[in-house]
């Protein structure tokens, strides 16, 4: 299966086709509210907003999988994100990326660029890194800044 082969439900429960970002550069991110790296946000804002007229999109999914740092409906998700960081990017409906239930977006990512020993996602904000053409160019670790993202982003833009 490839990314754009993938449908998901966005966070109002409409069933969305990947293939819809089809040309674009991505950011695909499993996220959290109650998280140490949740102020992450903020940086994710600020990238989709220096770039997206240049056909940036990031797909945000979060994930209540790690100590249970996602609590919440989809709406208060969504509420808290635009409250406190302003996002304005997608959201996506809470998956788990990992195991027996992870979303197929996430068992294909991992497939494409497994993590360091393992392919498993270790925590919450870990991104990846996916060109026009729907390919994973890289993934990184929670603790990577979205601004320690921004040269290797502007590459593949």
């Amino acid at each position: 299966m490839k990314l754009y082969e993938i449908k998901v439900k966005d966070s109002y429960g409409k069933e969305v086709s990947l293939s819809e970002y089809d040309g674009k550069t991505l950011l695909i991110v499993n996220t959290a509210t109650g998280c140490g790296f949740t102020p992450q946000y903020e940086g994710l804002q600020d990238l989709y907003e220096k770039y997206k007229d240049k056909g940036f999109e990031i797909l945000d999914f979060p994930c209540n999988q790690f100590a249970e740092q996602a609590p919440g409906s989809a709406e208060e998700i969504g509420a808290f994100c635009k409250s406190r960081y302003g996002i304005t990017f997608r959201q996506f409906e809470k998956v788990n990326v990992n195991g027996a239930d992870e979303s197929p977006v996430f068992t294909y990512l991992k497939s494409q660029k497994g993590g360091v020993g393992t392919k498993e996602i270790k925590w919450n904000f870990t991104k990846f890194l996916i060109d026009k053409n729907g390919n994973v160019i890289d993934r990184f670790a929670p603790a990577t800044t979205p601004k320690a993202i921004e040269k290797k982003l502007v590459k593949v833009l």
